[in-house]
């Protein structure tokens, strides 16, 4: 190697591609693992959305649906839990069409209200415990997908 076509004390130049596992440098596009993920975060955030409106609206109709717990520190009445979780639901089902449609302004509020969403399934864990576990879990995945996806171009997603 020539001292000519690299002087000394400068770095190697970069790789422009990555090996598709996660490491290297970004090339500016998305790995299929990065498109799929938030593809399929876009789908949970619509279902997510409408069995939050669907849960916050059992909620409204009969108070009575969920079992009552006893001394919760975060004690609120089932029928403001319900007007939370219909109002969540709504704004999660349009974020998620946003998502799905590679709106720019859906991927922050994507993340913003699956952190919301997560925020609140912790608060509802006393009233169905392993259905709150699941949407936390749900909500991470939400989350991490959203915020490793970098959109390269304007078309759709699906």
């Amino acid at each position: 190697m020539s001292s000519a076509s690299q002087p000394t004390g400068t770095p190697p130049p970069r790789p422009t591609t990555t090996s598709g596992h996660g490491s290297g440098y970004r090339s500016g596009r998305n790995s299929g693992w990065a498109v799929g993920g938030v593809v399929f975060a876009g789908i949970l955030m619509i279902c997510n959305g409408v069995l939050a409106i669907l849960q916050g609206i059992s909620a409204i109709a009969k108070d009575d649906v969920y079992t009552r717990v006893g001394d919760y520190v975060y004690k609120i009445n089932l029928t403001g839990w319900g007007w939370i979780h219909l109002v969540l639901g709504i704004c999660l089902l349009i974020t998620g069409w946003g998502v799905l449609s590679n709106q720019s302004w859906a991927r922050y509020t994507g993340i913003f209200f699956a952190s919301i969403s997560l925020i609140a399934q912790f608060l509802f864990l006393p009233y169905l415990p392993i259905w709150a576990v699941i949407m936390i879990a749900i909500d991470v995945f939400i989350i991490w997908a959203l915020a490793t996806y970098h959109p390269d171009d304007e078309r759709d997603l699906i």
